[in-house]
């Protein structure tokens, strides 16, 4: 199990979260975007915004730490103090456009961590289950590693921005879309199920994916988070 980060001095002892492996995404109704986000969980006392950004957040940090080698317990250690850093750093944090963004900024912090585990794990002697080869790599960061990294943080963000937008469309419009974009099936066959013309169907598709990318857009980017 992994707590929220009641042990770091900025943030306030909050109830024990889900198992990142299991975790959800946000409450979409509930979560801003993602530079509001960062603004508000300065403020130590706003658990809805730490809890917004713990279930975004952890899950792709444990998950990255588990395609490094590390048991579930460790793997969630590692999430934890990705979490304490961001804490620590958060009310201090100034973004500067030219030196990346803020994928870029939390990759760093949690390869950081995962290097700091492992040596204590190293230390410690004890058998971590890591080879040879995921040793090195933490050591030695790979674009692989990197594009798997990118992979998974697009796909939290796609399902996140999908979420945030829905409600704006009607329901044969987001089916439209989702059954075709997401699901695979053909543009003859969904407008068959859903009772509306082809052309409608490519409406659809273009009118909310470019409403996603709008949001992609928005969450990828610090603006005015400072």
């Amino acid at each position: 199990m992994l707590d929220y980060p009641e042990s770091c001095s900025s943030v306030p002892s909050l109830h024990t979260a889900p198992n990142p492996s299991h975790a959800c995404f946000p409450t979409m109704n509930s979560l801003e975007t993602r530079t509001t986000l960062l603004v508000r969980i300065r403020d130590a006392n706003d658990r809805r915004a730490w809890n917004d950004f713990f279930q975004l957040y952890a899950p792709l940090v444990y998950s990255y730490a588990m395609k490094h080698g590390f048991q579930d317990a460790d793997a969630s250690d590692v999430a934890q103090e990705v979490m304490c850093t961001v804490a620590r750093s958060i009310s201090s944090f100034e973004y500067d456009r030219s030196k990346g963004s803020f994928r870029g900024w939390l990759v760093t912090v949690a390869r950081n961590c995962i290097r700091k585990r492992w040596e204590q794990l190293r230390r410690q002697a004890e058998t971590t289950g890591m080879t040879s080869t995921l040793e090195e790599q933490l050591h030695d960061p790979s674009a692989e590693a990197l594009s798997q990294w990118d992979r998974e943080y697009d796909l939290r963000v796609f399902h996140w921005a999908a979420e945030s937008v829905r409600t704006e469309f009607q329901e044969s419009t987001w089916r439209a879309f989702w059954l075709t974009t997401v699901d695979g099936q053909t543009i003859e066959s969904t407008s068959k199920l859903l009772g509306i013309s082809v052309g409608a169907i490519y409406v659809a598709r273009s009118r909310v994916l470019a409403r996603i990318k709008k949001a992609v857009a928005d969450f990828d980017t610090l603006g005015d988070a400072r």
